[in-house]
């Protein structure tokens, strides 16, 4: 096998006048040599940044019942991790930590997930905000975050849920005013934002016109939105 320029009289200071043109003959053959090695390892890297992404949240939680036990950060693949599951190419797809017990705040990390589906963080003790970087989640399919005391507003990033069927995120203690952008989302199914101390009115556009009043009960919203007679945000 012939790699050009691991010839020594291409390297500097062996040979007065290195050949250049052969010089570039073998770094070519080196890099087609390893770049099928790169492509191999893409999949590991891919779901390094997964595991890196997981454990983050790790270190946010407390962790009573010991069901994160098993998320080893030396591990490269957090597909061997309980309440995990990925797809055929080892992908997160799926994160069930609903009733585990667990309890602390979010962060953005989980939003490098690209390739999650369902986030089912239910019945815990979570507080603080929702992060807007998960609306970076661009496949995300179902989103349970009721049962906790998580505050603050619903992140008008989630407009870029376009994959979204499913958001609950009732009996928390959610403020301000639902998002109007959240009625671009076409695919969006149920909704239930239920028990909160959200304000102003509710959307009646896109998704917003089929889902039951039920979905709004105990907050401080005025009732559907009325065009051109209420302003949107009236009350909040």
């Amino acid at each position: 096998m012939d790699l050009g320029c691991f010839d020594m009289g291409c390297i500097s200071g062996f040979s007065p006048s290195p050949s250049p043109s052969l010089c570039k003959m073998g770094l070519f053959s080196l890099s087609c040599l390893l770049l099928p090695v790169f492509l191999s390892l893409s999949p590991a890297l891919s779901t390094n940044s997964e595991g890196n992404a997981l454990h983050a949240l790790r270190t946010r939680l407390s962790d009573p019942n010991n069901v994160l036990q098993s998320w080893d950060p030396t591990l490269v693949n957090p597909c061997t991790w309980f309440h995990v599951t990925c797809d055929s190419n080892n992908h997160v797809i799926r994160l069930d930590l609903g009733n585990s017990n667990v309890s602390g705040t979010l962060g953005p990390e989980l939003g490098q997930l690209k390739h999650l589906r369902y986030l089912e963080l239910y019945m815990n003790g979570l507080v603080g905000k929702i992060p807007k970087e998960w609306g970076n989640l661009k496949k995300l399919v179902s989103m349970d975050l009721y049962g906790n005391k998580l505050e603050g507003q619903i992140p008008k990033a989630f407009a870029k849920l376009k994959s979204l069927r499913f958001l609950r995120l009732d009996n928390n203690k959610l403020t301000g005013p639902i998002p109007k952008e959240l009625t671009t989302l076409s695919n969006l199914k149920v909704l239930d934002v239920s028990n909160n101390d959200l304000c102003g009115t509710i959307p009646v556009d896109g998704p917003f016109a089929s889902f039951p009043m039920e979905s709004f009960e105990n907050n401080r919203l005025n009732g559907p939105e009325l065009k051109g007679l209420v302003p949107y945000d009236f009350g909040c």
